[in-house]
């Protein structure tokens, strides 16, 4: 039985809680989201912002792009579409496998490692563009050292889109329902969320920061940001997704989208 905490962990062992989780469920979330995510759109949070309306990444055709956390690589197999030069990676190599099934049946293949937010695996200034859709960067515990990793793999002036939960869903309990539309725990509290297995081993992390603790990790790590937008729940949208849904999301945010570019001097 996995039961949650609220206890503070190392990054060795967030990575390996996150490894854990998503090898064992990346196949069950491709079945219960799939049709939600497609095989090959770019779909940015549960409100549905895709990226070929909201065009946050601006012209992508012949970009050299990086994806932070791919999951089964639906978002970038829409930026290869778009004519993008696309490379990705994630902590769970059966996250890499549903990529590689997706990629079997679309017929666009994705280039993918398996690798860790904190430490990338690629040269410095290889990339125009890095881009993340709820992929590592809540699943880190110092997102600091993420950030400085992707800053230096960015060309000066390069561009960083990412999407993660809203930093005041941490507050309220997981209940998409308007009973959900309560304050349960404190917005200064970062102690991670943290579910152990029956042994003690942490199995699943995920850390809460406020909104100016994203700011300050993203200027301190040499990023100007430029927009955070925080989508309304659009009418006649009636998905729920965890505590996600139309009945709470007409009153509060449920995803933060940041867009920063790496300062010149950087």
């Amino acid at each position: 039985m996995v039961e949650p905490q609220r206890i503070e962990l190392t990054e060795a062992q967030t990575s390996r809680a996150s490894r854990t989780y998503w090898d064992s469920a990346a196949a069950e979330y491709l079945a219960e989201h799939g049709d939600f995510l497609g095989d090959d759109r770019f779909v940015w949070s549960p409100e549905g912002v895709d990226e070929e309306a909201a065009q946050l990444l601006g012209p992508v055709r012949g970009k050299r792009i990086l994806e932070v956390g791919c999951g089964a690589a639906q978002c970038s197999r829409w930026l290869v579409t778009q004519g993008a030069d696309v490379v990705a990676f994630d902590i769970s190599v059966e996250q890499l496998r549903m990529a590689q099934q997706l990629d079997a049946r679309t017929g666009t293949a994705v280039r993918t490692v398996a690798a860790d937010a904190v430490a990338l695996p690629y040269r410095d200034a290889a990339f125009d563009i890095v881009c993340s859709a709820f992929g590592a960067l809540p699943f880190v515990a110092d997102v600091g050292t993420a950030f400085r990793e992707i800053a230096r793999v960015l060309r000066p002036g390069g561009l960083l889109v990412f999407s993660v939960t809203h930093p005041i869903r941490w507050t309220m309990p997981d209940d998409p329902s308007p009973a959900g539309l309560r304050i349960t725990h404190s917005y200064f509290d970062r102690t991670p969320y943290v579910e152990v297995d029956a042994a003690g081993t942490p199995v699943y992390a995920e850390h809460h920061r406020t909104t100016g603790d994203w700011i300050r990790a993203l200027t301190g790590s040499g990023f100007v940001v430029d927009d955070l937008l925080e989508p309304e729940w659009p009418a006649g949208h009636d998905l729920v997704w965890g505590g996600w849904g139309p009945e709470r999301g007409r009153f509060v945010p449920g995803t933060a989208i940041w867009t920063a570019h790496k300062g010149e001097g950087s």
